[in-house]
């Protein structure tokens, strides 16, 4: 997998579900989102070109936009964010 460099590009469903988060919650999401590639990250099935990644509970959903960036697509916890797609 490819190495992040640039700051992450975020949804607006991901920047709402971030602000709504209490710190300590913000703080853990996106000190995962930082060290992507490392962390539990998956392909994220029938949804080609999106990867999952997951941290404790919550599940943040993402694409490559080139080789250094990436787009957080959806962030929430796990029964949610497979409901609502992507």
């Amino acid at each position: 997998m490819r190495k992040q460099m640039q700051e992450p590009v975020y949804s607006k469903q991901a920047q709402k579900y971030l602000e709504i988060l209490n710190k300590k919650s913000q703080q853990r999401l996106k000190k995962g989102i930082e060290i992507i590639p490392e962390g539990d990250i998956a392909p994220y099935k029938n949804h080609e070109g999106y990867f999952r990644l997951r941290i404790g509970n919550f599940r943040v959903i993402f694409k490559w936009l080139g080789d250094e960036q990436i787009l957080i697509s959806t962030i929430n916890v796990r029964g949610q964010v497979y409901k609502g797609g992507n």
